[in-house]
């Protein structure tokens, strides 16, 4: 029989106990948007994953990665889920900041008003981005500039201010411009509402590597509180290990974060943000790394030299994720 007892009582010290030793450490994380990938931030705060390991979690919605990022250097927020161009960029500006751990990359793809139905017939039309400096931003510029366009110049760039890929494909379907980025799961949601979309090309697929978001502390952080920090990255991880391996608890989450009803879009959803794109082992991807750090020289040219002085190994530090490997945690998680 099982027995559940308040969560109070589960973290009562034990007879000689020292207290403090059973304190949650409060830990205030930000996550950049309400889509698939952050299944596993979900999991772990709905399955008390943080307070098996000892937190207790606040999780707080900044779109913006340069905001989260600004935020977590303030200290206004311990770890950040956010862009990785916008924790490289930090870090070139000297914000003693690092890539931790990835959520994936983001199945971005091009989609376009019905009307348009090949790439040649972008030719000088408007393409819709998030924010400047974006994520999402600079996978679109990196995508026309391989797809043979000159940002600005054969293709207009609006910036939308609009982060989620759901919002900027219903502007575009407006009439507001005539293309954008969208993820896998915003494209399956307009077409199983009978709407048409053309899907103009696949990023990945054309080798558009971005990791979409990332897991991002400070050094500061990582040094002083590194308990926590790995406590936060046992929960994290095992939020993934259960995400991908009990289907229906991640439905069960995504109804209740993105209000997702529909059977056929929950699969969607958990095939392109769990099963395809969540590593089992979170490692930072240093593929991403570099894409990011060629647009920030090609747009920067104040970080131009110290890009080209600098490695990606610079911006990441899987020191934490390879100690839990080494003490056998990932194989201890149930498959």
């Amino acid at each position: 029989m099982t027995v559940w007892l308040p969560l109070g009582l589960l973290f009562l010290p034990a007879a000689g106990a020292n207290a403090a030793e059973t304190k949650l450490e409060r830990l205030t994380v930000s996550y950049p948007s309400v889509t698939g990938n952050m299944a596993p931030l979900w999991v772990a705060q709905d399955l008390s994953l943080f307070e098996k390991n000892g937190l207790d979690v606040t999780l707080v919605n900044i779109a913006s990665g340069f905001v989260s990022i600004n935020a977590l250097i303030s200290g206004d927020i311990q770890i950040a889920a956010a862009s990785s161009s916008s924790a490289i960029s930090a870090a070139l500006r000297g914000h003693p900041v690092v890539i931790v751990a990835t959520l994936g990359p983001t199945p971005y793809k091009l989609v376009a008003h019905p009307s348009i139905t090949s790439l040649q017939a972008l030719k000088g039309k408007t393409v819709g981005s998030s924010r400047p400096g974006s994520g999402s931003d600079f996978a679109l510029r990196r995508f026309l500039v391989k797809a043979g366009f000159s940002p600005g110049k054969d293709v207009a760039i609006l910036p939308t201010g609009l982060s989620e890929s759901d919002k900027r494909v219903m502007s575009m379907l407006q009439g507001k411009m005539d293309a954008t980025l969208a993820t896998a799961d915003t494209i399956a949601n307009f077409e199983l509402k009978g709407q048409k979309i053309s899907v103009l090309a696949d990023l990945l697929s054309m080798g558009i590597h971005t990791s979409g978001s990332v897991i991002v502390m400070s050094r500061r952080f990582m040094e002083a509180q590194r308990r926590q920090a790995k406590s936060f990255l046992m929960s994290f991880s095992e939020g993934i290990a259960t995400a991908k391996r009990n289907k229906e608890t991640a439905f069960q989450i995504y109804r209740k974060h993105l209000r997702v009803q529909d059977p056929k879009l929950l699969e969607v959803i958990y095939r392109t943000s769990v099963t395809e794109r969540l590593p089992l082992k979170p490692y930072p991807e240093e593929e991403a790394v570099k894409f990011d750090l060629e647009l920030l020289a090609a747009t920067n040219a104040d970080l131009r030299e110290k890009i080209l002085a600098s490695k990606p190994s610079q911006f990441a530090d899987p020191s934490i994720l390879k100690e839990m490997e080494a003490e056998g945690f990932f194989t201890g998680l149930p498959r």
